[in-house]
């Protein structure tokens, strides 16, 4: 080797070393642990995740990423309360039930832990007294989608709640009833297990037999949505039944673009976990608050007009 490029070879060694050390000083000593109601495996949870994950590299702050094994609110308030105990600089949760989650995220406060919460929980956002909350008001985006479903010629739909006791999803249900009711149209709250996808498809399927004046489901996310889409498919009833959903993953933009779904209700999910972290830090170092409890990151309207741009994004993992 000559010595030019010993000299060059070690020039770069030393480059990369001081950008290593420079990077090391640049650390922001705060560690922030979220903890949500659902799994990082999850199609939406994973796309929340990749938002904490990045802002936390761009923000340069630790953070942990927490959930229970499944839907279950003992063992995320045991997670809450564990996470207070560790005492980190701020805490970021979802919410999903209050009377459930409530007190561990009131003790966090009175422990003197900033806490925004995510998602789920805008309406007991401000009385909690959490800095802010980042998300979409459910009720209203259900009563939304209700409008939506309603103009589009539903009469008689079929609303799958595949989290049932998840506060936030029943409000999406309520609005998606009350809206249709409006317009002389009726609901049936169908209950299915995310856990079990072909037990969802048979109840779904069930549920089409037993009535067959259903013109219309309407799915509380794309874990509804597959096993819906699935029935429909082996029916013969592929983009002849209304079908519109809550969030987004790249099988249910496919189905908007391909005319076999009407709608997504996008509440850009990505976004939620990204803002809490560059919100968290900013409060942290400068005693910085949006300036206002609620920040909105949704109702949007996914349609076939807009579907095919938006899934790129979502099979990348960022909506």
């Amino acid at each position: 080797m000559s010595r030019f490029m010993r000299v060059l070879i070690l020039a770069l060694v030393l480059v990369l070393a001081l950008n290593a050390t420079a990077l090391a000083q640049e650390e922001r000593p705060y560690r922030i642990v979220v903890v949500t109601h659902g799994q990082a495996s999850d199609p939406f949870w994973s796309v929340v995740k990749n938002g904490v994950d990045q802002a936390a590299i761009d923000m340069r702050v630790s953070v942990e990423y927490q959930a229970p094994a499944t839907f279950d609110m003992v063992a995320m308030s045991q997670l809450i309360d564990a996470a207070v105990a560790s005492e980190p600089d701020g805490l970021v949760v979802s919410n999903p039930d209050p009377d459930a989650l409530g007190p561990s995220i009131t003790a966090a406060i009175d422990a003197g832990i900033p806490v925004i919460t995510i998602n789920s929980g805008s309406d007991v956002a401000e009385a909690l007294g959490v800095l802010a909350h980042i998300g979409q008001t459910e009720y209203q985006a259900g009563y939304g989608g209700g409008q939506r479903m309603a103009a589009a010629g539903a009469t008689n739909a079929l609303c799958v709640n595949q989290e049932v006791g998840n506060i936030a999803l029943d409000l999406r249900c309520q609005g998606f009833t009350d809206a249709m009711a409006e317009a002389g149209g009726t609901v049936t709250v169908l209950a299915v297990d995310l856990a079990d996808p072909t037990g969802s498809q048979n109840r779904i399927s069930a549920a089409l037999s037993e009535n067959p004046d259903v013109d219309a489901i309407f799915t509380l996310g794309p874990t509804g949505a597959a096993p819906a889409l699935a029935v429909l498919e082996d029916e013969g009833l592929l983009g002849q039944m209304l079908v519109a959903t809550f969030d987004l993953s790249p099988e249910v933009l496919e189905a908007i673009r391909d005319g076999n779904m009407l709608f997504a209700i996008d509440q850009q999910q990505y976004t939620q976990g990204y803002l809490a972290i560059v919100y968290m830090t900013l409060y942290l170092e400068n005693l910085n608050t949006p300036g206002q409890i609620l920040v909105p990151t949704g109702p949007g309207f996914v349609t076939q007009d807009t579907a095919a741009a938006v899934i790129e994004y979502s099979a990348r993992g960022t909506r």
